[in-house]
């Protein structure tokens, strides 16, 4: 990685601190604070959500008659998307200790904190408890695989792809074969350190 890539990285992380810190800045605006996995509104702002809510049956009413259609398909979903959870959560239990790389947190990746937003109906909830876990799961399952392609091929591709895995924006450039297998012991190092520092953390 030539130097320019490099200082064009650390603009981009500089520039994502910035993001988060403006996120922050702008949820603060909402009245609510975090303590642990709770999530606490003022009095004030919990009153006009609850003003807000829509009934079931008004909600039931009003939804679109292609949702009905649809919601068995969606919702079969549940079934490979459990295996799927189960499989990966497997491979990363058995094969990363052998591989020394840090295990991946679920609780980083599948969060379910929508039950707390007094303006959502217990139907909605619901909606939002499968989508927060079909959304999270998939970003945790590419998690555990963009560790393990770090481990095995740290290698970009020559076509352009959208939305890599943040990972992939530090490997190595395609057709880059210099030392390739000293760069590839170093990313592995990379991952050893990081099981470190997770382990004393």
């Amino acid at each position: 990685m030539n130097d320019t890539i490099r200082n064009l990285l650390g603009q981009i992380t500089a520039l994502e601190d910035q993001l988060r810190i403006a996120v922050r800045e702008h949820e603060e605006k909402l009245r609510y604070t975090i303590e642990g996995r709770r999530i606490a509104f003022e009095q004030s702002v919990r009153e006009a959500h609850a003003k807000l809510k829509m009934s079931v049956f008004r909600w039931v009413i009003s939804i679109r008659p292609q949702n009905y259609l649809t919601a068995p398909i969606i919702y079969g979903m549940i079934v490979p998307l459990v295996f799927a959870d189960l499989f990966v959560s497997f491979y990363q239990a058995t094969c990363f200790p052998i591989y020394k790389i840090a295990k991946v947190r679920r609780r980083d990746y599948i969060v379910y904190d929508h039950r707390h937003l007094a303006y959502l109906n217990w139907f909605e909830k619901f909606h939002c408890l499968y989508c927060s876990y079909a959304n999270g799961l998939l970003a945790y399952a590419r998690e555990i695989v963009a560790r393990t392609e770090q481990y095995f091929c740290p290698i970009k591709h020559a076509h352009n792809i959208l939305h890599a895995h943040e990972r992939y924006r530090h490997f190595l450039s395609y057709g880059e074969a210099d030392a390739y297998h000293v760069h590839l012991e170093e990313f592995r190092t990379e991952l050893a350190r990081e099981k470190a520092q997770s382990e004393t953390a």
